[in-house]
């Protein structure tokens, strides 16, 4: 919130644990936002259907994991919005996208958030805009604007390969089976926009090869496929 976002409501993970294994345990996330997380969690449930929660949930854990490769790889500037800020967009990036407020989805964020008594910074708003461009006019600039622009779509794709094979489990499905169904089969799951998922491998951007930034994503999503019904 913006004038009383809660301080850190516990002490972060011990450094010794690597930054995927962090986000693996989902209760260690929560612990360390600097963000209440049950407050906008509650929110965005309520708000949307439950396929775009499912899908909000997936973006927040792809987020998590696009941060922590690049931060891994010394790929972040110490101007780039804080690790929460990434994790927060990527989970309300669409709390407009239901109910009263579907119609006007990004232009009414705020309104939404207001519906639950709950504020986000300009930070977090500047990169839930950069979502969709094309409806707000912000172009991604920064890592955390470009990672919620690119990864959007791809939580879709991968959710699709998983439930056309037999388990229809996420844990199940195959790196380069994701990849053979983007690259190589435009026609599956059409209305991902792979091109906009294909600007990971921008270097003014995230400059992330793609078959890197499909595993990151995979991977992150198959950490809560119990979440998100998967």
């Amino acid at each position: 919130m913006l004038s009383g976002i809660p301080k850190l409501a516990a002490e972060r993970c011990p450094p010794s644990l690597p930054s995927f294994d962090r986000f693996k345990q989902p209760e260690c996330l929560i612990k360390t936002m600097k963000y209440d997380r049950a407050k906008y969690l509650e929110a965005i449930k309520t708000q949307v259907e439950q396929n775009i929660f499912f899908h909000s949930l997936a973006l927040e854990a792809c987020m998590a994991g696009i941060y922590d490769y690049l931060q891994v790889n010394n790929q972040l500037s110490g101007s780039e919005p804080e690790r929460d800020d990434w994790l927060l967009a990527g989970l309300l990036h669409d709390i407009d996208y239901g109910g009263e407020f579907k119609s006007e989805h990004l232009a009414k964020t705020k309104e939404a958030l207001a519906k639950y008594g709950i504020e986000v910074s300009e930070t977090v708003l500047k990169i839930i805009k950069a979502h969709g461009p094309e409806l707000t006019g912000v172009k991604p600039q920064n890592k955390a604007q470009w990672a919620i622009f690119c990864a959007d779509s791809l939580t879709g794709l991968i959710t699709a390969v998983a439930l056309i094979i037999p388990s229809k489990k996420l844990v199940d499905v195959k790196l380069s089976s994701v990849i053979k169904r983007f690259l190589k089969e435009p026609k599956f799951a059409a209305g991902t926009r792979r091109k906009d998922i294909f600007m990971c491998v921008n270097p003014d951007g995230l400059n992330i090869p793609i078959e890197k930034f499909i595993e990151i994503c995979l991977i992150s999503m198959q950490k809560i496929a119990p979440e998100i019904g998967l």
